[in-house]
């Protein structure tokens, strides 16, 4: 199972923690790579693309000095770019990450070989999210590094197949790096991904629940009094099937029984921080700010605790499922 260069000896563990709109930060991901997994963020969280630019510096200064004063190695990171022809700020994104030499790019809503080539022209590596094997062979053709499944029960935009089938059939005609994604959320569950045939476990629920998180403790409260009977899979809310709180939904306004049929999908609209009122006035919900995202895995979050801390506790957990025989 082969990884990129890229990642080799500076992890503690095959975990990349997935970039999370409106809820990954540059402090998430510095301390994600000081633990030693890969940290990543949405370039959306940042409003703007001078903002993105800033944030950028902001992690590589951080990371830089915390090796030089430590002597050790931090884990890579990464920014995720929503590939799609809503987004107005694609263009200028990939520029900045060109610019900056961004060592990991994660893709999503289309993968375009000119994106992959010129991350590559400077030894980047490129993720690409997948729900099912038809899109993974398109983003196989455009030459991307790896391919991110994204199995049921995954948070935000997640796919229906479960993920021993997701896996097999990625790996059926990709020889590249598989990273897994849906319901991971423990170091043994960690393990099982590597045991699937995985190279890497993509963790986004589990750090929702860290004191880093910029989402208010409300939400995070949320997340650790969930179970996975509290989640809803529908494309409702944000016009593409993902997973979200359902007590989220419901105080938002929505009937869980009589959910509205979507009129399409929009990431510009959701960049932005603009109202929006229904014809009484009221401000209407957005997806993601107000109405709260999160996986199946949600059953394996009990605690907000740091994220060196979580990164250890994950740590032990991965070495003592390898332990058992």
């Amino acid at each position: 199972m082969p990884i990129p260069k890229l990642f080799e000896g500076c992890l503690s563990l095959p975990v990349i923690s997935a970039p999370m709109f409106l809820a990954s930060t540059p402090t998430m991901v510095i301390e994600n790579c000081k633990a030693g997994i890969v940290g990543t963020f949405p370039a959306a969280n940042q409003r703007t693309s001078e903002g993105l630019e800033a944030w950028i510096i902001e992690i590589k200064s951080a990371l830089k000095a915390y090796e030089q004063s430590t002597g050790g190695k931090v884990a890579p990171f990464g920014v995720n770019l929503i590939v799609h022809k809503t987004n107005p700020r694609v263009n200028a994104d990939l520029d900045i990450l060109i610019k900056h030499k961004v060592p990991l790019l994660i893709t999503s809503l289309g993968a375009i070989s000119d994106v992959v080539d010129a991350i590559h022209s400077y030894g980047g590596v490129v993720f690409h999210d997948v729900v099912n094997a038809r899109h993974g062979k398109k983003a196989m053709q455009a030459g991307v590094d790896g391919l991110i499944a994204v199995s049921t029960g995954a948070g935000g935009h997640a796919g229906s197949l479960h993920p021993f089938a997701l896996i097999q059939e990625l790996r059926a005609f990709f020889d590249k790096t598989l990273i897994l994604s849906g319901c991971i959320s423990t170091g043994a569950e960690v393990a099982a991904a590597r045991c699937l045939g995985a190279d890497f476990a993509y963790m986004g629920t589990r750090f929702l629940a860290t004191k880093e998180c910029q989402i208010n403790e409300k939400y995070k409260n949320m997340v650790v009094s969930s179970s996975a009977e509290d989640i809803i899979y529908t494309n409702a809310i944000s016009g593409i099937p993902a997973n979200f709180i359902k007590q989220s939904v419901t105080e938002a306004g929505f009937d869980l029984a009589n959910l509205p049929t979507p009129d399409g999908f929009d990431i510009g609209a959701e960049m932005t921080d603009e109202e929006e009122r229904d014809q009484n006035n009221k401000i209407i919900a957005k997806p993601w700010k107000d109405i709260w995202s999160a996986g199946q895995g949600v059953s394996g979050v009990n605690e907000i605790i740091s994220i060196a801390d979580l990164v250890k506790k994950l740590i032990t957990e991965y070495q003592q499922a390898l332990s058992i025989k």
